[in-house]
């Protein structure tokens, strides 16, 4: 394990291979699943304040859904997430002429219409954080929807902390990823990686 700051990181982080393949996948993390994409408690503020306008980006079925929903739902283990239509695609996710998944507040973002550009879940992808009172655990998640992603990861040689570098430090910060990035090599010199 790989420890920076309150972080607990998994060697897969470093070792496992990963860059996202959208021509493949189609933006199938968006639909598959048991729940919408998790979010966390300072996030659900958030969801409320920019709905209105992240609401002309999408779907008339994921409106129908967030309106009679909520921006968010607490789940069966009292988590947060985002509601889903249909308990399949999120209610933020909208199909694209060519049938691909995209995200309705990604897109406000990149429209300079919010300054929040998705749930750090969706962002941090395909890493999940775990919060335990004194630290995070931060885990690889392997999806079999990813496979492609994978495969490409390792083509290119890009492990999977480098492919999250940008949410990373969107989460924990620059110095924090610096540190992280100076600890995996000190750790590759040392033979434990």
């Amino acid at each position: 394990m790989i420890i920076v700051d309150n972080a607990i990181l998994s060697d897969d982080l470093a070792e496992q291979f990963f860059v996202c393949n959208y021509e493949k996948c189609k933006g199938a993390c968006c639909v598959e699943g048991d729940l919408g994409a998790p979010l966390e408690e300072e996030e659900l503020p958030i969801m409320e304040e920019i709905y209105e306008k992240v609401k002309p980006y999408m779907s008339e079925e994921g409106i129908a859904e967030v309106e009679k929903q909520g921006y968010y739902i607490k789940d069966f283990e009292g988590d947060f997430s985002t509601p889903t239509i249909n308990n399949k695609e999120c209610a933020y996710a909208l199909y694209d002429e060519k049938g691909n998944l995209q995200c309705a507040i990604e897109k406000a973002y990149k429209d300079g219409k919010i300054d929040y550009q998705k749930p750090i879940s969706c962002h941090l992808y395909p890493i999940r954080i775990s919060k335990y009172d004194q630290y995070d655990a931060l885990n690889y998640d392997r999806w079999e929807i990813c496979s492609d992603a994978c495969v490409l990861g390792e083509s290119l040689q890009v492990p999977v902390y480098q492919f999250s570098k940008g949410p990373l430090i969107r989460k924990y910060g620059q110095e924090w990823y610096d540190k992280l990035e100076k600890e995996i090599e000190m750790r590759k010199k040392e033979g434990l990686l």
